[in-house]
């Protein structure tokens, strides 16, 4: 299968990156933030230009010398994403005199052998372009003045760039394939799983919390199916946000929840089932997501402490009885092998659909068993009874002469999934009241 072009973004910490990734894509996907090291992974984005498909890596700051174990992932992170790509953009700060972490991204970038094309940025206008003239010494080619900021000079970029691309490189559109969003409290492992699915050191892991603030997408082949794999930041409580980038990766690991077909609920088993857990959970019901809910680090947990989480499960995730609970770990693999035939089940439920006629006999049985309870001095009646959607199943039920309540609701729902199977899905159930004609 072909391959679409690679083009890495590399530079040492806050010289506008991710801002540039920001204005080449069209939005503001990337965290952009006033500080150094808040891109800390690589991520990836489909960018097109002059009719030609990329795909874009942003890295995190590269520092000759890291303060801590985490500098140096992120380090070797940038230096990966090099090795694999076709294109590299270099970006340093055009108004700023070169530092020891920029000679040292040059000398990676010339042990590579790949076209670099050097960007100095932050050059908003033609009276500061004077100042890049000194970049020509560096023996990288000409220097690029840009904006990333305004937008000055970024078509002209993208011009290089595309004219940089391999000629045998040829554009390959793939169809649609799901997306699993690996979501959860911060540092329950979600890092962790996504590396051990790829099998390899994808992502950065930290004791830190928090190591995570982009939503990182990569497609991943398990058990034959393909899937994209979606690692998101912790999603934590408001109170606990204290930083502006902490505020966005968390409102971009909702957006990511948000497009994704099934969310892998990764909670931490030495801690047992949270209230945040539970908040989680209530947010994937919410989106409509497919849900399998995995109790990691299954095997630090003596006897005692197994029996423990398990009780707790049917008071904690009751509202969730539905969706499959996988026990593994993440760190050693145990049990990882049972993930890809839950993801499979859940995905082929949601898609279940029961025919018009077969659905309202049942309802109108379990009506006569069990008739709405009577609201305000009303009994209300269902009349008529279609499945609207599916992924995630939808119902709407006609009812005049009153309303139905929640707990008539759930009653439905639970004879639903009786009904059919809905493995690992939410089942959304609409009331539509109105008298009868």
């Amino acid at each position: 299968m072909s391959q679409v072009p690679v083009v890495v973004v590399v530079g040492r910490p806050n010289v506008g990156k991710s801002t540039l990734i920001n204005r080449i894509i069209g939005s503001r996907t990337a965290v952009v933030e006033e500080l150094s090291g808040v891109t800390r992974d690589r991520r990836e984005f489909e960018g097109d230009w002059a009719g030609r498909d990329f795909v874009l890596v942003d890295t995190g700051g590269w520092e000759l010398k890291p303060s801590d174990d985490l500098g140096a992932s992120i380090k070797e992170q940038a230096e990966a994403a090099v090795s694999g790509a076709d294109v590299v953009i270099f970006v340093v700060d055009g108004t700023s005199e070169l530092t020891d972490d920029d000679t040292g991204v040059i000398s990676v970038l010339r042990a590579a052998d790949i076209p670099v094309i050097l960007t100095a940025n932050k050059i908003d206008n033609q009276d500061l372009e004077g100042n890049i003239d000194r970049l020509w010494g560096l023996g990288l080619g000409e220097p690029l003045p840009i904006s990333a900021y305004h937008g000055r000079g970024v078509g002209e970029l993208l011009d290089v760039v595309v004219a940089s691309f391999p000629e045998e490189i040829v554009v390959a559109h793939d169809g649609e394939i799901p997306r699993v969003a690996i979501i959860g409290r911060p540092n329950v492992g979600k890092s962790t799983l996504l590396n051990k699915l790829l099998g390899e050191h994808r992502v950065i892991v930290s004791e830190t919390p928090g190591t995570t603030r982009d939503p990182i997408d990569v497609d991943v082949e398990l058990d034959g199916a393909r899937y994209r794999l979606i690692d998101t930041a912790g999603i934590r409580r408001k109170p606990q946000i204290t930083e502006d980038a902490d505020f966005y990766a968390v409102l971009r690991a909702r957006e990511a929840l948000g497009s994704a077909d099934v969310a892998l609920l990764l909670v931490d088993a030495t801690d047992g089932v949270t209230h945040q857990d539970q908040r989680i959970a209530a947010e994937v019901v919410e989106a409509g997501v497919g849900l399998v809910i995995v109790l990691n680090k299954w095997d630090a947990l003596d006897d005692d402490q197994r029996g423990r989480t398990e009780q707790s499960l049917p008071d904690r995730f009751g509202f969730v009885g539905w969706a499959p609970v996988l026990r593994m770990s993440a760190r050693t693999g145990a049990r990882i092998q049972r993930l890809p035939a839950a993801v499979e089940a859940v995905l082929e439920s949601r898609t279940t659909r029961l025919p018009t006629g077969v659905l309202n006999r049942a309802v109108r049985k379990w009506a006569a068993a069990h008739p709405p309870p009577v609201r305000k001095g009303r009994r209300p009646k269902i009349h008529y009874v279609v499945q609207a959607g599916t992924a995630p199943p939808t119902f709407v039920v006609f009812v005049s002469g009153g309303t139905l309540g929640d707990d008539y609701l759930r009653f439905l729902e639970n004879r639903l999934r009786e009904e059919a199977d809905f493995t690992g899905n939410p089942l959304h159930i609409i009331a539509r009241t109105g008298e009868k004609r």
